[in-house]
């Protein structure tokens, strides 16, 4: 008796799972909104950031300043807000500058 009840709640879940999803919008490129475009010196700029971070990443060198700016830049990109990309571009560059330059630093030796 048992063994039926869950072979009979197992079908029934499986049924109301598949009716989950005849609901769900079809997913075309006409539900989706259009990506707003940006200015071409902030396109280059987000361009650059992304260039300089992935050199920092590389070297070990990456500040979580930089990261963050990064993504708030590329999330004022898909919003198209030109302006918010160039500063949060600008800012993630200077950061890995930063964070570049300080590998070149001297070690600091702690005791004797």
């Amino acid at each position: 008796m048992s063994k039926a009840l869950l072979v009979l709640t197992s079908v029934a879940l499986l049924g109301l799972s598949g009716c989950a999803d005849m609901n769900a919008k079809p997913s075309s490129s006409e539900s989706t909104p259009a990506k707003a475009a940006i200015s071409a010196e902030a396109q280059a700029a987000l361009s650059t950031a992304q260039a300089d971070v992935k050199a920092a990443k590389a070297k070990n060198a990456l500040w979580t300043t930089a990261a963050d700016a990064l993504k708030a830049a590329e999330a004022a990109a898909e919003k198209g807000d030109s302006a918010a990309v160039l500063k949060d571009a600008k800012r993630a560059s200077d950061q890995v500058q930063k964070g570049m330059a300080q590998l070149n630093y001297p070690m600091l030796k702690v005791g004797d």
